[in-house]
């Protein structure tokens, strides 16, 4: 069973500064809650129940976001504001640990995975990028899906989404022989960083979601410094598939990629208009915008 995951969260997010000079990138607020939270959720919903975080010094808002604020809890406890208090104190249900270790250094995805290695111990585990939001389609839940694939092949599962062709040499793309279908698997060949347009082997690309073997973690330890002199999960995966058969799971959902500025905003579009308590008066607000844009063009 698939019960631990890895959030690394010690990126700099230097594509989104100036924001993330001083907040990290990933305590960025998608509508009423950041950003991480919606992946810590996702998590929770697909039977996760010990979440490490792999941090930075200059992010312990992240920390502290996931902690008790018993001063907090008291204050809103004798104002009588118990809707609030429930809100703060169930951010995490009581049986979901979350733990955190540090990157000393700036290495890479597979440095930043590897410096958990002594918690995750012999372990299968799951990889969640904290700046990717994936939306659930319906009641399927793409994470859970792809643990419940790996329980079932005993292969490592990598999460893709189809991209137009004319946008594949802005992602990592996947060899496969055959396309899958939204929800299922697929025997992966390869993976191709940003291929030329016209010679991608597919236009499956790498969304973020990675179900992964202990032994992963070995091979992480192997593995010198690629593409940017870091230590590239990506290479660890391509010498794991010289002996052990490696999935592409095609996604049902919808992504968006909270760490850029467009990404960003495409979220709190969607999660907006969604809200269970702000989504109909944002949606009366898109449209009076856009009626008062019509107007006066």
């Amino acid at each position: 069973m698939i019960k631990k995951a890895i959030l690394p969260v010690a990126g700099l997010g230097t594509r989104f500064l100036p924001a993330s000079k001083s907040i990290p990138k990933e305590m960025v607020t998608v509508v009423d809650r950041p950003a991480i939270e919606y992946v810590v959720r996702e998590a929770v919903e697909a039977g996760i129940e010990q979440i490490i975080l792999v941090t930075h010094s200059s992010k312990a808002a992240i920390e502290n976001y996931f902690d008790r604020n018993f001063e907090l809890e008291t204050t809103l406890e004798q104002k009588k504001k118990f809707g609030l208090l429930s809100e703060i104190k169930d951010i995490v249900p009581a049986h979901v640990s979350i733990v955190s270790v540090r990157q000393p250094q700036p290495l890479g995805l597979g440095h930043a995975v590897l410096c958990a290695k002594s918690i995750v111990g012999q372990d299968d585990f799951a990889v969640l990028l904290p700046d990717v939001l994936v939306k659930a389609a319906s009641n399927q839940h793409d994470l859970a899906q792809m643990i419940q694939r790996y329980q079932q092949s005993q292969a490592a599962q990598i999460m893709v989404e189809a991209v137009p062709d004319h946008l594949v040499d802005q992602y990592g793309i996947v060899e496969v022989a055959q396309i899958p279908d939204e929800g299922e698997s697929e025997l992966m060949q390869g993976i191709i960083e940003k291929p030329a347009v016209g010679t991608a082997p597919s236009n499956l690309s790498v969304v973020g979601r990675y179900i992964l073997p202990a032994k992963i973690m070995q091979l992480l330890e192997q593995t010198p410094k690629g593409a940017g002199n870091e230590i590239q999960l990506t290479d660890a995966i391509a010498m794991l598939q010289q002996t052990d058969p490696v999935e592409a799971y095609r996604m049902s959902g919808q992504t968006f990629d909270c760490g850029s500025k467009l990404g960003y905003l495409k979220a709190v579009l969607h999660y907006g208009i969604e809200h269970p308590k702000l989504g109909r008066d944002f949606q009366k607000l898109i449209h009076a915008v856009e009626v008062k844009n019509w107007s006066m063009s």
